[in-house]
């Protein structure tokens, strides 16, 4: 198999109470949610809406999926 089938792309599974509706400032950054850490956007993505619809019923909370392989490793 190449590199490219092995290569990790983590992506980070993060969210919480945002203070505004319209904005990405959270309530309480002491209590965000870390979700975790995964090995390609899929992944990331499949635990995503797991926790955005498990929190359906709240308006102000909001789940984020962050490219790490893009911070590190900018020139890629």
């Amino acid at each position: 198999m190449s590199d490219t089938e092995h290569k990790q792309l983590p992506h980070l599974v993060f969210g919480g109470e945002l203070a505004r509706l319209d904005s990405t400032e959270f309530k309480d950054l002491s209590k965000v949610d870390i979700v975790g850490i995964y090995p390609s956007y899929a992944a990331a993505k499949a635990a995503w809406k797991a926790k955005a619809q498990a929190t359906v019923d709240n308006a102000q909370m909001r789940y984020f999926i962050v490219h790490l392989h893009r911070l590190l490793d900018p020139q890629a």
